[in-house]
């Protein structure tokens, strides 16, 4: 259809990620069927164009440049590695010159005229839960496995809240996001004493180093584990005793109870019974925001002239959304969004702490 609105969107369907980036390509298909069943955008047909970027960079960068160069679409959303962010950028924004929304929480610092984000940064993240985590549970000391890319370098914000709490950081590492033998390192993070581990690694590598810090005694020894982006899909991939008590941090979670975010979990339960699951971080909240953000931002500009929808996303809102209300923060590219602490309980993620609108207090930037 020569007239319809093309949406581009890239997602790990394949791969690693796969259970993740199958439930953003869901929920954008929901999205967009809702958009065309309510009368379309400026009336017209909006068309969904996805491409599996199979949690491989190399292949995000591809299928960004056949969107942009190929397709012609008019917006751009996807990704869930920062590195898959970048491989997107270069041909799709830098080079194609077109907008595009990252709905995945990140390390934060992202900015181009048109980028934007929709996920959490660690001012939302980081900052609210290691107080509370230490206020809680008095723990002091924090040890850093991570995987060796861009998005660990949110382990600095780690640094920054944990000292200026009076915490300390026993030991810090870094290793191939695929590495699976962790026995030296968690050997290492026992002898440390350290009494939070503050886990950065990622699927793959994250399943076996879970399983060999379980199995070391860690938290039957009182340990507390902190991943801020697990959602319902990966507690429920892994066996309950390798994730239980785990805390994370993110936007939202199944167990927030506003009616909105319940209706809209049961509208995509009908839609995809088969799952993935509906969940925030990785998953589906982030897309969520940037199609509908950008779909007020398009209907204020009343057009899709490409400066009218930056300028108008660069102040958009959207009254209800999973977990709460979302408003992209003016000249930060980045979304005022409600956050929420929560821990794995018999196999579950229970909420045990909202903390309300949370500011991503990213810099400030120059409108384009």
């Amino acid at each position: 259809m020569s007239d319809a609105i093309k949406i581009g969107v890239i997602a790990d369907q394949t791969g690693p990620l796969s259970i993740m980036g199958a439930g953003q390509a869901n929920l954008a298909t929901l999205v967009v069927d809702e958009i065309n069943a309510s009368g379309g955008l400026l009336g017209r047909h909006v068309e969904l164009l996805i491409e599996d970027s199979a949690t491989d960079d190399a292949q995000a960068a591809s299928a960004a440049a056949k969107l942009v160069q190929d397709d012609h679409v008019d917006v751009l959303l996807g990704g869930i590695f920062s590195s898959t962010r970048q491989a997107i950028k270069q041909p799709a924004v830098v080079e194609g010159e077109t907008l595009y929304i990252y709905p995945e929480q990140y390390e934060g610092q992202e900015y181009h005229p048109l980028l934007f984000c929709t996920g959490a940064v660690p001012a939302q993240q980081v900052e609210p839960l290691i107080p509370w985590l230490m206020q809680q549970t008095g723990a002091q000391t924090f040890y850093l496995p991570s995987a060796d890319y861009i998005w660990p370098h949110v382990n600095r914000k780690v640094h920054e809240v944990a000292s200026a709490n009076g915490g300390q950081i026993l030991g810090e590492e870094y290793f191939p996001l695929d590495h699976a033998d962790w026995g030296e390192t968690v050997d290492r993070i026992n002898s440390s004493g350290a009494e939070v581990v503050f886990n950065t690694t990622v699927p793959p590598g994250c399943i076996p180093f879970l399983q060999t810090l379980c199995e070391s005694g860690f938290t039957r020894h009182g340990g507390r584990i902190v991943t801020t982006y697990f959602d319902e899909n990966l507690v429920a991939a892994l066996p309950p005793e390798h994730t239980a008590g785990l805390y994370a941090c993110m936007d939202y979670y199944q167990s927030v109870s506003d009616p909105f975010s319940q209706e809209l979990l049961g509208r995509y339960n009908v839609r995809f019974p088969d799952g993935p699951q509906f969940s925030g971080g990785s998953g589906c909240t982030g897309m969520y925001r940037g199609l509908k953000l950008w779909e007020a931002a398009v209907t204020e500009a009343g057009s899709l002239d490409q400066a009218a929808v930056v300028a108008a996303l660069d102040h958009a809102q959207i009254a209800q959304g999973p977990g709460g209300p979302a408003e992209m923060v003016p000249g930060q590219h980045h979304v005022r969004m409600n956050m929420y602490i929560a821990q794995v309980r018999n196999g579950t993620l229970e909420v045990v702490e909202s903390l309300g609108a949370i500011d991503p207090s990213e810099h400030l930037q120059p409108v384009a």
